[in-house]
Order: structure tokens, then C-alpha cells, then sequence
């Protein structure tokens, strides 16, 4: 069973995808940039501000779906500027307690609004 999750504490899409997608136990978090909720505005900053932007997005669909991230299993984290490794490392880091996710980290050449860095979960919804 597919499940499509929206919220308005999370970015609206800004392309043909869903906020979140659960298919039984799983839920699939699209790639958050530093977008307001509020306004869909991208907020270019220094990149712990974006960071922490993004980090609250991806929270605001884990609740969506009754979960937190404790519940979340792998991670992929995009970076403009490798550079910035320490930086979003860190703000990641803050939001789990423990039993961290899977994850890979990339630079890539371009983000969606030229922001500095995009992030996606998987989590586990089940028992």
C-alpha cells in the first residue's frame, strides 16, 4: 500500500514529486533544501542556518507520518562545497541520540535554488 504524506509544516514541492511517500512499513522523505514552509521561499544563509532549515523540514514530515528520527534508517546528504562536511555534520548530528542511520555524503555541482545543501530520508514505520 502507497501512501502520499503531506504537510504544511514542511516545503511544498517545487517539481512533479511528493513531500513523502509511505509503502507499507517505509517512508520515503524527498530531498529538503532551505526552503521556508511558510512562504516557499529557498532562505540563502550562512549553511548551518540552511542546515537546521533543512533538518526542520525533514522533521516536520517525519511527525507528518508519526515518526522522528529515531525512526529513520538512511540518510543521503548533498553538498555544494565538501567544505561545508563539518558544518552540516554537525547540525545532523544534534537531531539523533543514538543507533545513527545509514548515510552517504556527495558533493555535487548543483543544488535545486543553488542551495548548499539538500538532505533525504528513509525511515522504518514498523514495530
Amino acid at each position: 500500500m502507497k501512501k502520499i504524506i503531506e504537510t504544511p509544516e514542511a516545503p511544498a514541492p517545487i517539481g512533479p514529486y511528493s513531500q513523502a511517500v509511505r509503502a507499507g512499513d517505509m517512508l520515503f522523505i524527498s530531498g529538503q533544501i532551505a526552503i521556508r514552509p511558510a512562504t516557499g521561499e529557498y532562505i540563502p544563509a550562512d549553511i548551518t542556518t540552511e542546515a537546521l532549515q533543512v533538518m526542520d523540514n525533514l522533521h516536520a514530515l517525519l511527525q507528518a507520518s508519526g515518526a522522528g528520527f529515531e525512526d529513520v534508517v538512511k540518510t543521503s546528504i548533498f553538498l555544494a562545497d565538501m567544505g561545508d562536511f563539518q558544518a552540516v555534520n554537525a547540525v545532523y548530528a544534534s537531531c539523533f541520540e543514538k543507533d545513527f542511520p545509514a548515510r552517504e555524503t556527495v558533493q555535487v555541482s548543483v543544488l535545486p535554488k543553488n542551495a548548499r545543501v539538500e538532505i533525504s530520508m528513509v525511515a522504518w514505520l514498523g514495530e
